[in-house]
C-alpha cells in the first residue's frame, strides 16, 4: 500500500546567491518541484509516497530522479524522455526571502506528460492522490491531470489539491483562475495560501476558508499566511494557528508544499476523515506543519530543506 501519490512537476530551482560585478546573477541549484517537494516531506517523516511526472533524459533529470528516491520517494512513475528537457525554474530572494520566478518551460518535460504514460497501479495503492496547478498550464499534462483526478476519484481515493499558482506560466490570468476553481471543485483536502485566496476571490485568509468550504465542497481547508501562520477550516472547527517565530528566513520557495506535506503526514498518522477532525485535533496539525514549514524556509532549496521529525517536534514543542 501507498499512502500518498503526487502528480506533477519535478524540476531544478535556481537560486540566485549573488551578483558579479556586472548585475550578473551567481546561481545555486536545487532539487524541487511543488509536488516533490510536498512528497519529500511525506517522505521524510516515513510515509510511503509516489511522484508521477516527466523529466529530460538529460544530466538534471537524472539527477533528479536520483535525488527523489534517495528522499524516499518511488520514482517509477517518473518518466524519462530523450526528446524533451528537464524544466528550470529560476528563483530570485529579496531581503526577506520571498520569491520571483522565472521559467525554462516552453515546453518543459513536465508540460509534455500525457496521461497514457502514468501509470495508474500507484494510484490504485495508495490512499491519497495530490496535484497543484502547474500541470494545469498547458497540454498534454492538463488532460493527464484531469483524468487522473477523475480516476482517483472513482478507485475512492483522498483527493489534495494546492493551487501553487505561477503568474507567469499563464498566457491568460483568466484562464489561470478558471483552472485553479477547477482544481478546487475536486479536492477533499486543500492548501491554499492568501494571496492565492486573494487572486480568486479578493477576500482575507478567513472568508477564503469559508468560500472554499462552502462553496466547492472541501472537507478540509489550510490557507496559509507566511508570517501570518495558517488558518484552517472543516465541518467543526475554524481558527488560526500561529507560525514558528525566531527565525532568520533564508529561502520560502519549498515552504508552502513543505507544510501541505507535513499536514497531509499528520492527517494520515491520526487515521480520521478530514471532516471529522476536532478543533484540537486540527490545531495539532497545523502547529505541526507550521514548525515543519518553519523550518524549511532557514534553509535553501526545497526538497533539500525538508527538517527531520525531531528537529520539528522540538520546535513545535516550543510553539505551544
Amino acid at each position: 500500500m501507498m499512502d500518498v501519490v503526487a502528480l506533477g512537476e519535478l524540476l531544478i530551482d535556481f537560486t540566485c546567491i549573488g551578483s558579479d560585478d556586472d548585475g550578473y546573477p551567481t546561481m545555486a541549484a536545487h532539487p524541487g518541484g511543488a509536488p516533490a517537494n510536498y512528497l519529500a516531506a511525506l517522505a521524510k517523516f516515513g510515509a510511503r509516497t509516489a511522484l508521477l511526472g516527466k523529466v529530460g533524459d538529460d544530466a538534471f533529470g537524472r539527477l533528479l530522479v536520483s535525488t527523489l528516491r534517495k528522499a524516499g520517494v518511488e520514482t517509477k512513475g517518473v518518466v524519462c524522455a530523450d526528446d524533451v528537457f528537464t524544466t528550470l525554474a529560476f528563483v530570485t530572494l529579496d531581503q526577506t526571502g520571498n520569491r520571483e520566478f522565472s521559467f525554462a518551460r516552453k515546453p518543459g518535460a513536465d508540460t509534455c506528460l500525457a496521461f497514457e504514460e502514468l501509470d495508474l497501479s500507484l494510484i490504485d495503492r495508495a490512499k491519497v492522490f495530490h496535484f497543484g496547478s502547474l500541470s494545469l498550464t498547458g497540454e498534454p499534462a492538463r488532460t493527464a491531470t484531469r483524468r487522473a483526478v477523475e480516476y482517483a476519484k472513482k478507485q475512492g481515493k483522498l483527493i489534495s489539491y494546492d493551487p501553487n499558482l505561477r503568474k507567469p506560466l499563464w498566457p491568460d490570468l483568466e484562464e489561470a483562475r478558471e483552472q485553479l476553481l477547477w482544481g478546487l471543485s475536486q479536492a477533499d483536502v486543500v492548501k491554499i495560501s492568501d494571496e492565492e485566496v486573494d487572486f480568486l476571490f479578493g477576500l482575507a485568509p478567513e472568508e477564503g476558508a469559508d468560500r472554499i468550504f462552502e462553496r466547492f465542497g472541501a472537507k478540509l481547508v489550510f490557507v496559509t499566511c507566511g508570517g501570518d501562520g495558517c488558518v484552517y477550516k472543516n465541518a467543526n472547527a475554524k481558527g488560526r494557528v500561529a507560525a514558528l517565530k525566531n527565525i532568520t528566513v533564508a529561502d520560502t520557495t519549498g515552504a508552502g508544499d513543505i507544510f501541505g506535506g507535513s499536514a497531509m503526514w499528520k492527517l494520515l498518522e491520526m487515521g480520521k476523515a478530514p471532516g471529522s477532525l476536532s478543533a484540537g485535533e486540527l490545531e495539532t496539525i497545523v502547529g505541526f506543519a507550521c514548525a515543519s514549514a518553519g523550518l524549511s524556509a532557514t534553509r535553501p532549496g526545497g526538497i533539500s530543506s525538508v527538517p527531520g521529525l525531531e528537529d520539528v517536534l522540538r520546535c513545535w514543542n516550543n510553539m505551544e
